[in-house]
């Protein structure tokens, strides 16, 4: 694969969601793009990635020979660890640290009681973690040699139990990766049908912890991770699809099937991450830099924040109980979603984090959902048009009202659409809350920033989430429900490279260079094993920092001038924290972070509006206030300039919006629907 191809002609994205598999087409050259949107199939997710290729392909008159690009989201690694059902897996590490995973930190969760908290069960139990004789001092020194017999005995102990994976995490490793890349040779000639994942591969850097963890989590998923990949292969080979397949990575960038299915555990988080590359592509096309994104999909709500265009990173990410420090995009997410079920228990209404999924899915799909949902709720309030995905799908009206009368109406003695309403104002709250985390907990105020609602769900909270925060501009891009496939096709190739200092200190920038340049080079490597052609390579050296006896380290970039790196640092650490502090600062860990820039997809044009806006109905919505007739449009009629005012609905093939009163609606020329609240 070459990025060459990657701006060739015909490229598809494909992004698999909770309840929904996403689908854009995209001819580079002419700038057309075909949407398809299908029902998840969660017990082969290979099937719906194909059934959307096939929808897109249909719909385009073309042929799958002719795709030059494949590009896939996906949260297969995600379920796994979330579930709990990834391989069953041993560790390896030094003697004397067998209980690392077992101790881990001595936090507790943020919101968990401190008297009823009870620690987690590890992925992988003290009796299947092996030690072995080696001693790797932290600055890299030797103090033991490796016992290579200790490492056929442990070779011998695993074959005797019922694992199919392996992580090796070795004491300092990071320093010092000798003894553990021999290891893992010799466990590949003495288990061959073993999965194997070596620290050093995919995160060599400081905290025992943590990295044994990822390095577990990493083995944990990569049988079925590599099962998954292959599978697609086969699928688009049998399709007669040549193309390369480039798979989404929680950064923000895409990397080849080769680099996923040794490092799985990058994919984490796939799917949200592209939905924020597609949700920035749109707003810059409207000239909007500050965003708020919020991406509401089936089963949950991703909330991200983006400061003068440029996508921020974390390395303090969780994949459910269990942190994850590889680069991701900085992200909040929580369980609320359009199959988030409500619940009431002990006279208390309560919706998700449990969903419906893709099956049964909410009542209202007609596959036998029996208890409310979100969706159920804007069925309820008249939300939803009467049929989705472009009248491939009925909506059972009947069956919505039901389980929103008998589960939530009577036992709160509410009028149905009371209760639908109550519904849909605990679930915005819990994404409320959310927005606050990224924005006002990190020093932003959200109503300097324009909202950025997508996903099926996404344009239906839209205006109502804006109202709770004071928020007043809302963007609706052009096709928001498939948005993380649209963002897939604007993504860039990425890869990091890490590594930690032998001695956290002061900055010595002759020794910080030696390491960059180790670091370059094997970003280097990775274009070329990725078929970067030269004038796309980007690199950019980023330094990791903290005061003297923090906890944890702040990211700038490098710069071979001490005193600019550490007033860099000062200037992050007052933005996030509001203050400095006079105390020496220590540069921990150096990270080069690799790019193949691709161009960005043309946005075509949309004509101008002609003549005035016609409703294809009207229907009658439950406010507060009581019903009222409004106006359908469909959003597929409005051209460029064209304007109206809510309250109303807006319908097209991948969601629904929900223009409250108050709000002014007009289309810009990528084809963006710009709400704005009214004054007064």
């Amino acid at each position: 694969m070459s990025l060459p191809e990657i701006t060739s002609a015909l490229s598809i994205a494909v992004d698999i969601g909770g309840t929904f598999t996403d689908i854009s087409l995209l001819d580079r050259q002419s700038g057309r793009v075909w949407r398809a949107k299908t029902p998840s199939i969660p017990s082969d997710p290979s099937a719906a990635f194909l059934d959307g290729i096939r929808l897109a392909l249909d719909d385009a008159g073309l042929e799958a020979s002719r795709l030059t690009q494949v590009l896939h989201g996906t949260t297969v690694a995600t379920n796994m660890i979330l579930e709990g059902k990834g391989a069953r897996t041993a560790l390896i590490t030094t003697r004397g640290f067998r209980h690392v995973l077992e101790i881990g930190r001595q936090d507790i969760p943020r919101k968990a009681n401190l008297y009823n908290w009870v620690k987690p069960e590890r992925p992988v139990p003290a009796a299947r973690v092996l030690e072995i004789d080696e001693r790797i001092g932290p600055g890299g020194a030797v103090l033991e040699p490796l016992d290579e017999k200790s490492v056929c005995r442990a070779a011998e102990a695993i074959r005797a139990m019922d694992v199919t994976a392996v992580g090796v995490c070795l004491l300092h490793a990071f320093a010092n990766a000798d003894h553990e890349k021999r290891v893992v040779e010799l466990l590949r000639e003495a288990l061959p049908d073993h999965a194997i994942t070596c620290s050093t591969d995919i995160l060599p850097v400081v905290r025992e912890f943590e990295r044994s963890l990822t390095t577990v989590l990493n083995a944990t998923v990569m049988p079925g991770v590599t099962s998954y990949v292959e599978k697609l292969e086969q699928r688009l080979a049998g399709e007669k699809v040549a193309a390369p397949l480039l798979l989404m990575q929680s950064n923000g960038g895409v990397a080849g099937a080769a680099a996923i299915r040794q490092a799985p555990a990058l994919t984490a988080l796939s799917g949200p991450a592209a939905g924020v590359v597609g949700a920035r592509a749109a707003a810059s096309a409207c000239g909007i830099k500050d965003i708020i994104t919020v991406d509401i999909g089936g089963t949950s709500a991703d909330i991200c924040l983006i400061k003068d265009g440029e996508i921020g990173l974390t390395q303090h990410g969780r994949i459910g109980e269990w942190p994850l420090p590889l680069p991701m995009v900085d992200m909040v997410t929580i369980g609320a979603g359009g199959g988030s079920i409500a619940k009431v228990s002990d006279g208390t209404l309560t919706v998700g984090p449990q969903s419906a999924g893709a099956r049964p899915g909410p009542a209202a799909y007609g596959n036998g959902g029996k208890e409310a949902t979100v969706t159920d709720a804007h069925v309820v309030l008249g939300h939803l048009p009467a049929k989705l995905l472009g009248g491939r799908m009925a909506l059972d009206v009947e069956a919505a009202s039901a389980v929103v009368d008998a589960g939530i109406a009577a036992p709160l003695k509410l009028g149905r659409e009371a209760a639908a309403r109550g519904i849909l104002a605990i679930v915005d709250s819990h994404m409320v809350g959310a927005v606050r985390v990224v924005s006002v907990e990190r020093g932003h105020d959200p109503r300097d920033f324009t909202l950025v609602p997508f996903g099926g769900a996404g344009p239906l909270h839209g205006c109502a989430l804006a109202e709770l925060l004071g928020i007043r501009q809302v963007m609706i891009p052009t096709a928001p429900g498939v948005l993380c496939a649209d963002g897939l096709l604007a993504a860039d190739l990425k890869a990091e490279f890490s590594r930690t200092m032998p001695k956290a200190g002061a900055i010595d920038v002759e020794s910080a260079r030696s390491i960059i340049d180790g670091l370059a080079k094997q970003a280097d490597d990775w274009f070329e094993e990725e078929g970067v052609p030269a004038e796309a390579r980007e690199k950019q050296a980023i330094a990791l920092l903290r005061y003297h006896g923090q906890g944890g380290e702040l990211a700038v970039s490098w710069d071979d001038d001490a005193e600019i790196v550490e007033a860099r640092f000062g200037e992050a650490h007052r933005s996030l924290y509001g203050f400095t502090l006079d105390a020496a600062i220590e540069l921990v860990t150096l990270r080069v972070e690799a790019r193949g820039c691709v161009e960005a997809p043309e946005i075509a044009v949309l004509p101008p509006q002609q003549g005035a806006i016609t409703p294809y109905d009207h229907v009658p919505l439950h406010f507060q206030s009581g019903t009222e007739n409004v106006p359908v449009i469909d959003r597929a009629t409005l051209g460029a300039g064209a304007r109206f005012e809510g309250p109303a609905i807006l319908t097209q093939l991948d969601t629904t919006t929900v223009v409250k009163p108050g709000w002014r609606a007009s289309v810009e020329a990528s084809g963006a629907v710009i709400l704005n609240r009214k004054e007064g």
